[in-house]
């Protein structure tokens, strides 16, 4: 028996569902549905075996699993899905080189981003001793210039000694949000989209709350200090974490940012 005729749409068909996969994995990775994911990819994978090797009564049972599974996808994977069409929406297809980057054929140096995050740590610890409030957010896919331009644009590379003293308390930056961008603080005194979720805790203040609403509106993440307990959140997919080892707070960070 030949081997089947392999077409250009085939190989356009596999290489176009590899990026749907991955982008997908890229979403949830570092979150509780990566367990979710993996189970399904698992599951689909049984699933074609048992078409493949016309597994009848096996079969006719997981598909109709498959086919009744797509409604609990959606309900599962909403917050996912929401995020991913934000991906694709602001995703700028106009110049070769940002859409590289997209594809990530060409990433950031690992190394950089790396000593980034401890810069942003290492900052928000020192300002947690004193009860110094800071709010710091970090892009990740999704255009923040809807926020970016709400503040004074710069074009400072990250460090904490810059950090510590733009959230200083007599210094006229130090309301509002730091975006930081490609390594870079690229806006400070920025304004963001508070969260108006009835989950949020009330010991949470107004800076919490902006932190989660620009989780809501992007994949973004943000760092927070409280100034009234001087404790340090991280917000990321519309929830808040807090911890008390530099560390933990670092290595959170990092695989998000991944």
């Amino acid at each position: 028996m030949g081997l089947p005729d392999f077409r250009i749409v085939d190989l356009i068909d596999i290489v176009l569902f590899a990026f749907l996969v991955y982008y997908i994995y890229r979403l949830v990775k570092g979150t509780a549905a990566i367990n979710i994911f993996i189970g399904i990819i698992i599951f689909l994978v049984i699933y074609q075996i048992t078409v493949t090797l016309e597994m009848k009564l096996l079969g006719l049972t997981l598909g109709a699993f498959v086919g009744a599974g797509f409604i609990a996808l959606v309900v599962v994977f909403q917050q996912e899905i929401r995020r991913f069409l934000l991906m694709i929406g602001t995703t700028n297809f106009t110049s070769r080189k940002k859409l590289l980057r997209q594809l990530k054929f060409f990433r950031e140096d690992s190394t950089a981003q790396h000593h980034v995050v401890d810069e942003i740590v290492s900052a928000c610890f020192t300002l947690s001793k004193t009860k110094t409030g800071a709010l710091i957010a970090i892009k990740r896919d999704v255009s923040m210039d809807f926020a970016k331009n709400t503040g004074d644009n710069m074009d400072i590379l990250v460090n904490a000694p810059i950090l510590r003293s733009i959230f200083y308390k007599n210094s006229p930056l130090h309301d509002g949000a730091v975006i930081v961008e490609d390594n870079k603080i690229t806006a400070t005194r920025a304004i963001l989209p508070v969260s108006n979720s009835k989950q949020i805790p009330s010991r949470f203040g107004l800076r919490h709350r902006a932190a989660l609403g620009i989780t809501e509106r992007t994949n973004a993440i943000a760092v927070i200090v409280s100034e009234e307990t001087g404790q340090v959140s991280l917000a990321h997919e519309e929830e808040l974490e807090t911890f008390q080892d530099e560390n933990k707070l670092a290595e959170k960070m990092k695989t998000l940012l991944s």
